[in-house]
């Protein structure tokens, strides 16, 4: 059985989820800038370009308003107000771990040293990390969205490993993302746990493919 001397973890999707809800958001952020609102929140997560943008969240989802303005017939909205009354109305405190996090986490911190790696900025991700109190869970938490390169790059990775004197060969990291978490632990040289979403791991090739964080304590123990 492989062993590791440390286990790092993806935060949004992988150990948190929101528990505010988001069409509530979405409607008053029409009410906020005075508009009729159009669409509903699906259609807007549907035309969004890829994943978001850590160091543009309005850009990234006002080029999303304005598609759905667009296709609406809306010339009488401006969808950066849209998108930024939408971010504004955004609780980052309303999180909750997911099922089976509090078990993985222990286990996690029985095999060895322990870090939450997140591509998003410390301001927007600190709040997640602090309503579920996972600083006093981990020993660091890198936020690789106020850094130079952010994952699939091996640069916030590395920093990881560095804050916890750990070589690559001998920690496992655990998300979500194909694209994000898979690619970018294969390309710093750790072993990756991808946390299925049902449809399947190809093109990639985790090492390990979880159903869900309690399948992690038995890879661990």
């Amino acid at each position: 059985m492989v062993t590791f001397d440390a286990v790092l973890f993806d935060l949004d999707g992988t150990l948190v989820g929101p528990t505010q809800d988001i069409a509530t958001v979405y409607e008053r952020a029409f009410e906020r800038v005075g508009v009729e609102r159009f669409a509903e929140p699906p259609e807007l997560w549907a035309v969004l370009d890829g994943p978001p943008d850590p160091a543009d969240q309005v850009g990234y989802l006002g080029a999303g308003f304005a598609r759905l303005a667009a296709q609406h017939g809306r010339r009488d909205v401006d969808p950066l107000a849209l998108a930024e009354a939408f971010v504004e109305g955004i609780d980052n405190t309303q999180v909750t771990l997911h099922s089976g996090a509090e078990r993985a986490l222990s286990a996690a911190r029985a095999a060895g040293a322990t870090a939450v790696l997140t591509n998003g900025p410390e301001a927007r991700q600190a709040d997640k990390v602090g309503a579920v109190d996972l600083d006093s869970r981990v020993d660091t938490v890198v936020y690789a969205g106020d850094m130079a390169r952010r994952k699939p790059h091996a640069a916030p990775f590395e920093a990881t490993l560095s804050a916890l004197d750990v070589a690559p060969d001998r920690a496992l990291y655990v998300g979500d993302s194909l694209g994000y978490d898979v690619a970018g632990a294969h390309n710093a040289g750790l072993t990756a746990a991808y946390l299925d979403d049902g449809d399947g791991p190809a093109p990639y090739r985790p090492e390990h493919v979880l159903e869900s964080l309690a399948d992690l304590p038995p890879l661990l123990e």
